[in-house]
């Protein structure tokens, strides 16, 4: 019995020998050696480019400010935040070590063109990336157990840097759980899943040896321009052609600025009047996981360089572009499917739109953007307005972000008669006013602005106007605050006789006040009249940038109010709440907003499945109640599945309707009041004779 039992033990010991060397061969590992991972070096054009950028930033900005020890401290934070946001590749002593080495010698460097440091930290992240991908790979050997209670920190940009290889370990077991059950959510298998991950982590490896020396200087540049302020930036050579081809509107695409954080990468801002804005499937925070052409297989795009997806989602107009799209908070993705077209001014322009409202005629400007030539063709669509006798009018400012500050003035002006629109003070604290020069107002009647948190810039100049002369009232949310003007140089100056691209600098050079003597900075423009705040505002607008400029104010302009339009505040909000309240459309919105308030207070985001799993079906069983819900109100056959939604599917805009009817609500309080100015005129009359 005891000779039987060693036999048994020494068969278990080969056959586990065996198991454990078939796992080893079959054990998944990265494609390319650690060796393999090189940096490039710094070239002469980028150490001139540095020291030139650093010249003109020190020398030309709005915000004065010291290049010293303490602000390169800032760098050294921003530079390594830029590399490792989600503080999960380096370990708290590489941090500890980088920043006694170079934390207070950055600003020396960025005067001598010196990036020694940049490349050095640079190279350093490189080498932590490849372990910590290593390490998921190995992960993949079998399939993970998501029924346990582990959770993932949904925002690390201000947790602990691991300060263990084994703390940095577990960071990565919950993202690669998390990257499982997102795909799970897709109704994938675990091969197929197993398949995918090797070669998403293999394909970010891979992407670690295409860094170019233009790729590390543009994020160290950035890095110090952008702790000037947040709307300061560096684009290098490649990055400031696809830049200007956009300014230039000849760029074919979907009409997106996109950014990068990590491995991630997120959709900024939509361009009004592009495909990806008319969709109305897409929206600023949404990121993109993968990309396809019309056919074929959509491409995981986790790891890969900005400019490489920029490139595969661009084409010739008419041509389709499949995008894979994850809500910022995880959930279940969607594919949406676009149709790429050329961004052109023609495309964003002012266009005029009047209907029946309640018995008024209500007359609806909607402005993308403050193009060149936006006053003239507003002019003539208000003369357009004025033939079909509107009662009142709404300019839709919603999703502007700004442009020709000149327009911003000149629009200004068809409302009022003349006057000041705004001020803007330089680096230099001299103040300018600009005026509405001419006596001609070619709209008298009432007036709404429509605004959100995406109205920015130019779009606040004229609110602010409209609300300052009590010209028009504001209605929807606060705006961006974005009360800043850049300007862009190039770095390669005229008599260079080397012609090698330097790139471009945008960096801060004025600031924006009202007519009051406040500025739009930060605070942006408040509505006079709220409407639910379908734009996160905790996520998304000036104040939430940890370095914007300052609210401040100076002295006001010399200007009177021209008009008495808030006086009708009180009596329009309180139909607007009686309104809401029983609109199924706002009653969902509410609830929908409810819980995203809720889910943005969260901090971890459970690794479970099937929790996961449970909150995606009744998010998807809401949003199934509400669009049926919707199509039995218009009459339309309810539909037995989410995924039955037809593509081009675009929701109706509840907030312009509801603007409508507050717009026809102001044509009869406008119209009582005349009828009791005139009766009390009547009385007076009568009472003289």
């Amino acid at each position: 019995m005891k000779l039987h039992t060693t036999k048994s033990l020494i068969a278990t010991a080969i056959l586990g020998a065996l198991f454990l060397h078939s796992s080893d061969t079959f054990a998944v590992q990265p494609k390319l050696k650690q060796s393999d991972i090189t940096i490039p070096s710094a070239t002469d054009a980028n150490q001139l480019a540095t020291k030139r950028a650093t010249t003109r930033l020190t020398q030309s900005h709005y915000r004065k400010f010291q290049l010293d020890d303490a602000f390169s401290e800032k760098i050294f934070d921003r530079y390594i935040k830029s590399l490792d946001y989600s503080h999960n590749t380096f370990l708290k002593s590489d941090i500890d070590d980088l920043r006694a080495k170079y934390g207070s010698k950055l600003d020396d460097q960025l005067n001598e063109g010196d990036l020694s440091a940049a490349f050095a930290i640079y190279d350093l992240m490189m080498k932590r990336r490849y372990e910590r991908y290593a390490y998921a790979l190995s992960l993949l050997d079998k399939e993970p157990d998501l029924k346990g209670n582990d959770q993932i920190e949904i925002d690390r940009e201000k947790a602990a840097f691991p300060a263990t290889e084994e703390e940095a370990n577990k960071l990565w077991e919950e993202r690669v759980k998390n990257d499982v059950i997102s795909l799970k959510l897709k109704d994938k298998k675990w091969p197929e899943i197993k398949e995918k991950l090797t070669k998403r982590y293999n394909l970010a490896i891979r992407r670690l040896t295409q860094t170019k020396a233009d790729d590390i200087v543009q994020i160290y540049i950035n890095a110090f321009a952008r702790e000037i302020d947040p709307h300061t930036s560096y684009l290098a050579p490649r990055t400031a052609k696809s830049f200007n081809e956009s300014m230039n509107l000849s760029l074919e695409g979907i009409g997106a600025t996109l950014q990068s954080e990590d491995d991630e990468t997120s959709i900024k801002s939509l361009v009004p009047g592009a495909p990806a804005e008319r969709s109305k499937k897409l929206q600023a925070g949404d990121k993109i996981i993968g990309v396809g052409q019309e056919k074929g297989e959509i491409e995981d795009i986790i790891g890969w360089r900005l400019e490489d997806i920029v490139d595969k989602i661009k084409g010739k107009k008419g041509t389709k572009v499949r995008l894979e799209i994850e809500p910022a908070k995880g959930g279940k993705s969607r594919i949406v499917t676009l149709v790429r077209d050329k961004v052109r001014i023609e495309d964003q322009a002012a266009k005029l739109t009047v209907s029946k409202v309640e018995g008024e005629t209500v007359g609806v400007i909607k402005i993308p953007s403050f193009y060149i030539g936006l006053t003239d063709d507003v002019k003539k669509l208000l003369v357009d307005a004025e033939k079909k006798k509107i009662g009142a009018l709404i300019v839709d400012l919603r999703e502007n972000g700004g442009g020709a500050l000149t327009e911003a003035v000149a629009l200004s002006g068809l409302f009022i008669t003349d006057g000041p629109v705004v001020q803007v003070r330089d680096a230099y604290q001299r103040i300018r006013v600009h005026e509405d020069d001419d006596n001609a107002q070619q709209y008298k009647g009432p007036l709404l602005v429509m605004i959100n948190r995406f109205s920015a810039s130019a779009s606040e100049i004229f609110a602010a106007a409209m609300q300052d002369y009590n010209r028009g009232i504001i209605i929807g949310q606060n705006t961006f605050g974005k009360g800043t003007v850049q300007q862009s140089r190039s770095l390669n100056f005229v008599y260079d006789l080397d012609q090698t691209p330097l790139g471009v600098l945008q960096y801060t050079i004025q600031k924006f006040y009202r007519i009051n003597g406040g500025s739009t900075q930060l605070k942006g423009v408040a509505a006079d009249i709220n409407f639910p705040e379908i734009i996160d505002a905790k996520e998304i607008g000036e104040e939430k940038e940890d370095n914007a400029l300052p609210w401040d104010k100076i002295p006001p302009a010399t200007y009177s109010e021209t008009n008495k339009a808030r006086k009708d505040v009180e009596a329009l909000n309180e139909k607007h709440l009686e309104r809401i309240a029983k609109d199924p459309e706002f009653i969902a919105l509410n609830e929908d907003l409810k819980i995203r308030d809720e889910r943005r207070e969260r901090k971890f985001l459970s690794l479970n499945f099937q929790e996961r799993k449970a909150e995606n079906d009744k998010d998807d069983a809401r949003r199934l109640k509400d669009l049926n819900d919707r199509f039995k109100r218009e009459g339309k056959k309810a539909l037995k599945d989410i995924d039955d939604l037809p593509k081009d599917y675009e929701a109706p805009d509840f907030f312009l309707k509801e603007a409508e009817k507050m717009a026809a609500d102001l044509v009869k309080l406008n119209a009582n009041q005349q009828k009791v100015d005139a009766e009390i005129k009547q009385e007076a009359a009568k009472a003289t004779k």
